[in-house]
């Protein structure tokens, strides 16, 4: 049987089954310092601290394989410098220690391959079924079918925090692990109306995806998408959220349950609204 468990305090995951273990992060973002270089906005590289984590997690968790959940790389329609610096480094100190690596493209990926070591497999867009029956995806597109038929789904792209909110309205906020449930109604229904055709009644009385579960990005200084300011409220929800699966509200987030990256359930997004 399959076994997911966070690795506290860290935006990582671990997959677990008999032997088998499978290190999950998402969103890197290499290169992201250089965008904001162009905004005048002068930061040092997070690469080594991002690799320095990477080698402690997988000291930690001792994985057989590694899994990156999309936005390796930050710029979306070409290759910065830094880029075409930072991530073949990156990845062939990571490989010395775990040589099974694979990477889901995201949004941010393009031109990403010229890049990668030859040891890094490419896993489609579409998504991934790690092991038993998780679903892996980067979340900015609709996924593939045969994911339908997994329990759970694991995804990153939103980049989820919460807000918190001083008495003088100041406002910070945390990163976060956002655990939902599939609304199957909402689910079915924008299944058909995007694959029409392609989606048999058969599949559809055989879908068994239950609980999705956002992952935080790895790269600690991105901005994040809050889950619990007023514009994300019943009446709005699913409307302002990235990518097509929290949009589409075939997830029901405002029942999602919120943690910390220490493991600390804050309570459900409806009732940590500000």
């Amino acid at each position: 049987m399959i076994k997911l468990k966070l690795i506290t305090p860290f935006p990582a995951l671990i997959l677990e089954e008999g032997k088998e273990k499978t290190l999950v992060i998402s969103d890197l973002h290499i290169g992201f310092e250089a965008s904001l270089a162009k905004q005048g906005i002068h930061i040092p590289s997070q690469t080594s601290k991002m690799l320095k984590l990477m080698l402690k997690l997988i000291k930690i968790s001792k994985p057989s394989s590694i899994i990156i959940l999309g936005d390796l790389k930050h710029t979306i329609a070409r290759v910065e410098v830094e880029e075409r610096r930072d991530i073949p480094s990156f990845l062939n100190e990571v490989s010395m220690k775990v040589e099974n690596i694979k990477l889901i493209p995201g949004n941010h990926d393009g031109g990403v391959k010229p890049l990668l070591p030859s040891s890094v497999e490419i896993l489609p867009s579409s998504g991934f079924i790690a092991q038993e029956n998780i679903a892996l995806i980067h979340g900015h597109a609709w996924f593939s079918l045969k994911l339908l038929k997994c329990k759970g789904l694991i995804m990153g792209h939103m980049h989820p925090v919460v807000a918190f909110k001083d008495h003088f309205g100041f406002k910070s906020f945390k990163q976060v692990w956002v655990k939902a449930s599939f609304n199957k109604i909402n689910l079915i229904n924008v299944l058909i109306k995007r694959f029409k055709s392609k989606l048999k009644e058969d599949l559809i009385s055989s879908i068994n995806l239950s609980q999705c579960l956002i992952m935080p990005s790895f790269n600690s200084l991105l901005g994040g998408q809050p889950v619990n300011l007023t514009w994300s409220r019943e009446e709005n929800v699913g409307k302002e959220y990235i990518g097509p699966l929290l949009r589409s509200s075939s997830i029901n987030l405002m029942d999602a349950e919120v943690y910390l990256l220490d493991g600390s359930f804050l309570g459900k997004v409806s009732a940590l609204q500000i």
